[in-house]
């Protein structure tokens, strides 16, 4: 990659671990509002991984009260991104997991992975 652009790209945020379509994460967001400063949680699962250098960015989808799917999309590299938890992972076949947009309640459950295999 040439110099230019290289400088242009945003430095990677070490707070991030190791990411996958299908973990449920836990992510930790800092919110200004106004002249104050505060940190909020974001908790669901991952059904986008996007790459892209200083684009790259993933989304999480979580289902809020009376059943409303919530999805939210954060950029890796964002300095607004006080700390992204792992607290499972799931054995997925897909990249993309929109599927589970359409279904509810145990059948939205993914297979947890085994360290077996």
């Amino acid at each position: 990659m040439s110099e230019k652009l290289q400088s242009l790209e945003l430095p990677v945020n070490k707070n991030i671990p190791a990411l996958n379509p299908g973990d449920t994460v836990s992510v930790h967001v800092k919110i200004k509002e106004g002249d104050k400063s505060r940190i909020q949680e974001f908790r669901g699962t991952i059904i986008r991984m996007r790459k892209g250098g200083s684009q790259a960015n993933f989304t999480v989808r979580r289902i809020a009260s009376h059943g409303i799917g919530v999805e939210r999309t954060f950029p890796l590299r964002s300095p607004s991104l006080e700390k992204v938890v792992v607290q499972k992972g799931a054995k997925v076949r897909r990249a993309q997991l929109y599927f589970l947009r359409d279904l509810k309640g145990k059948r939205a459950r993914l297979h947890e992975k085994s360290d077996n295999g």
